[in-house]
């Protein structure tokens, strides 16, 4: 879809942040070839968020909650728990921040990490929140090698236990293709 203008100048009413992109001006005339140029145009816009998915993560396990979000210019972010700003730094937690992306990483997740968290996307255009939950998952409790799939083996009056659950897909894969 293409803007035709006759005058001088282009007026688009109401752009819009999908008009973004570049536009080719043409002028010709009976004396001379067409000159054209080309022009890039950006549209400015507040943030939104388009991603911020809760994540359940077992205790002593790395957690992460990501919040995307489309902005021009670029969004910072920050983030919020109990309504308190949580800081670079604090222990066992890293923001990792990029343009249109920011994770809060727990390298250890405790029980009182569990709980909501706001992710807020801002720029000088505007503001917006998302809110994200950290939740629990439960564990079997019982470590790899003694869980469902686990074969025990005994070689020289030693046992050796080996946890063996990637067979199951090995196995369903070859019966699918035989």
């Amino acid at each position: 879809v293409g803007f035709v203008s006759e005058d001088e100048y282009l007026e688009i009413q109401g752009i819009t942040r999908e008009q973004s992109g570049d536009y080719e001006c043409s002028a010709s005339n009976d004396v001379a070839a067409p000159v054209v140029r080309r022009v890039k145009v950006t549209v400015n816009y507040p943030p939104y968020i388009s991603e911020a998915k809760g994540t359940g993560v077992p205790v002593g396990q790395k957690g992460t909650l990501q919040c995307e979000a489309s902005a021009v210019p670029s969004a910072e972010f920050q983030w919020y728990k109990d309504d308190k700003r949580l800081v670079e730094g604090k222990k066992g937690v890293k923001v990792e921040n990029r343009p249109f992306l920011s994770k809060l990483i727990f390298f250890n997740v405790s029980e009182h990490d569990y709980g909501n968290y706001t992710c807020v996307a801002s720029n000088k255009l505007g503001h917006t929140n998302a809110s994200i939950t950290l939740f629990e998952v439960k564990t079997t409790g019982l470590p790899p090698w003694k869980g469902p799939g686990a074969v025990s083996e005994v070689n020289n009056g030693t046992s050796r236990r080996a946890g063996c659950i990637w067979l199951l897909p090995l196995l369903v894969f070859l019966l699918l293709k035989f």
